[in-house]
């Protein structure tokens, strides 16, 4: 007795439109907004020292992969 090959019934459509809620492209906009001010933006602590946000990061930056190696 020969087993039967699975022929597939419906072909793969060549234009498969998907639609996303709309959540799953603000909630990920409105977070990446908010990770930048808060990285772009200087807090208090750094007005206060005259240290500009991005060299502080990159000195921390440095600092975790120099402990690391």
């Amino acid at each position: 007795m020969a087993a039967r090959a699975h022929i597939r019934s419906n072909p793969p459509a060549s234009g498969v439109e998907m639609r996303l809620p709309w959540w799953a492209v603000v909630l990920p906009a409105i977070a990446f907004a908010v990770l930048l001010v808060l990285i772009a933006g200087p807090g208090e602590a750094q007005a206060a020292s005259g240290e500009p946000a991005v060299t502080h990061l990159m000195e921390r930056i440095q600092q975790s992969l120099s402990r690391q190696g």
